[in-house]
This record gives structure tokens, sequence and C-alpha cells, in this order.
């Protein structure tokens, strides 16, 4: 199939937006930002419109939805989704102090509703130079400077594109959209549907590759989980039966438990972590299994297993033995190796 020129791309997006909840862009930008008129009801307008990226109208200072072609491993791609663009302008000659105040907003959000991009990508590029691709989270602090551009988002082939799946994408970002840009105080939402904690056996398998992002190759963080998920599944298979081991179990708070243990009428919760040392693998995971277990909804857990590929050095086990100690935290560590 031949490659569309760009121009058509955010075309045909706006067409098609209208039997979609991002054709209400506009409407939604006029509402949230009390302007005094709204920018027409095209998502893209011809002056967002570039030689070979687009931004929606109104979004250069702004968490902006963005399309843009990218070279990637040889393949012409296109990329699509939300963006910070710290790049400097006439119109935003500061952007580090105009979006820092939304990407602290960008940052609760997505550290509340990760599960929900979970099939995205963040990457980004810093003075022209493109990052490798890693899991949807919080932008560390050290990256907000000048000359730098964020992405949230997917690709697609260039050859191939599918614009219903593009909206469709588009439609689950608009959320995050509006909370970042609402003018009022907000709490982050939870966008789970989760009704509750329900346990259930069993463990979906889950591939496991390495990709690569211009001549850079990486492991996947989120793939290597999955090998280490597959791994303690089957341990803890062999040691307490397939039919009390779940997966991916819904914590009934909007977030889902990499793994759960049913004994009789107790649950045990396993996060996962590839951190390359324990005390990071205990510091990302610590606060995850509190809130499972003990924010309000959620299931109490008799035991709290944080895993992870490196063993528990002495530091570590001190450590949690205060957090026993004084807290009466039921808080383990245990190592998988694949």
């Amino acid at each position: 199939m031949k490659e569309p020129e760009f121009s058509v791309i955010p075309a045909e997006l706006n067409s098609r937006s209208h039997s979609h909840a991002i054709g209400e862009l506009q409407e939604s930008r006029f509402a949230l930002k009390g302007l005094v008129r709204r920018a027409g009801h095209k998502v893209f307008g011809a002056q967002t419109i570039k030689k070979d990226y687009a931004y929606h109208y109104g979004g250069q200072r702004e968490l902006q939805f963005n399309v843009g072609i990218e070279d990637v491993q040889d393949t012409r791609t296109l990329r699509f989704g939300v963006a910070f663009s710290l790049e400097p302008s006439q119109s935003t000659p500061d952007p580090v102090a105009e979006l820092s105040p939304k990407i602290k907003r960008f940052n609760d959000f997505v550290e509340l509703n990760a599960e929900h991009f979970a099939d995205m990508r963040m990457w980004h590029y810093e003075s022209g130079s493109r990052s490798a691709t890693y899991m949807p989270g919080p932008i560390p602090w050290e990256r907000v400077t000048r000359h730098v551009f964020i992405m949230l988002g997917k690709r697609q082939p260039l050859r191939d594109l599918d614009y219903e799946a593009i909206l469709d994408d588009f439609d689950r970002l608009l959320p995050l959209y509006k909370y970042v840009e609402s003018q009022v105080p907000l709490e982050p939402l939870v966008m789970s549907e989760d009704s509750g904690f329900v346990f259930r056996p069993g463990c979906a398998v889950k591939a496991s590759k390495a990709v690569k992002a211009g001549t850079q190759s990486e492991l996947d963080i989120d793939l290597r989980h999955n090998d280490l998920q597959q791994a303690l599944y089957l341990r803890l298979v062999s040691q307490f039966g397939k039919d009390n081991v779940g997966t991916e179990r819904p914590s009934g708070v909007g977030t889902r438990i990499d793994v759960v243990v049913k004994l009789k009428d107790e649950f045990w919760f396993y996060e996962i972590k590839t951190s390359g040392s324990p005390r990071g693998c205990l510091r990302e995971a610590i606060g995850q299994l509190l809130e499972y277990s003990f924010w309000p909804g959620s299931q109490i857990a008799s035991r709290l297993v944080i895993v992870g590929e490196s063993a528990l050095d002495d530091s570590g086990s001190e450590y949690l033995r205060r957090l026993k100690q004084r807290f009466s935290l039921p808080v383990d560590y245990e190592q998988v190796v694949v």
C-alpha cells in the first residue's frame, strides 16, 4: 500500500473524529478554559499541521494531541498520542515554567492509571536524539528541560494506517487531557471500571521479546515483567495448586495485583518489580502493595510480597524487619530468577 502524504492524515482524522469523543475536543477546551470563542470544530487546524507532524489546534501550550512521522527500525511509522513540547517559541518563551504545573498533573493522573495505558509506550526526544521506548509512568523532573519533547502513545506503519484505532486511542487519552488542562483543582480520576476484588485462578500467557529504537537495543521492561510473572506463577502453582493462584487480579480500587495466592480465607498479594537492586524494588512496590490491601474498598491481604530478580541484601532484610516490628506490616521479599 502506498504511503499517504502527511497532510492527508490529520485531514482524515478530522473527518472521522465526529463519531468519536475526541471530535468534541474543541468544545471541551472551550468549557475547560473559559475561552472567549471556540476554536472551530476540528481537532487539527491549518496552523498546526506542519510538514511531517501536527498537533491539535491550540495545543502548543497544552498537553497536545500529536501525530507525526518517525523512522523506526528502517520503517516509516506514524506516532500518535499526547505529548509535551518543551521547545521555546515566540508564544511560549519559557515552556518549562508554563508546562511544569501541567506535567505535575500528568504525573498524578498517570501514576494512578498506568494500567489503563499499559498497551501504550512513552519515549522522548532531547536535542534531536530519540530515546528508547519505555512503559507509561510519571515524567522524571530531570527530563523537564528546554528542547525536550515527551510522548505517550503508539505507532503504526505509515503504509497501513488504521484511523479508527488511532481515534479510539485518542478517546482513551481524552480524560487525561481534561484532567491536565482543567483550570480548577481536581482529585486524579481512577479510570478502571473494576467493581471490587474478585479472586480467579489462572495466568494469561504474555509475550517476551526485545525491542529496538533506532540503533539502540534494550529489553522492554514490560515484557521482562511478563517473564518474571510467568515464572512466579508456575512456582506458586507448584506450591499451592493451580486453583489457588491467579494473576492480574483487580484490586477493587482501580488497580491490578500482579499475582494473588488464595489460602482458605486469606490472600497473599505479590508485586513484581524489575529494578536492578532490591532497594529499588522495595521502594517501588511497598506503596502499591499497601494500597492494594488497605485502601478503602480493597481486600486486606495477610501477606504482601515484593518480587525482584536480585537476592535481598542485609540492608533490605533489616528494613523489612523494622517495618514488621514497628508497624506490624506483613511485608516480605522473594527472588525470582528467569
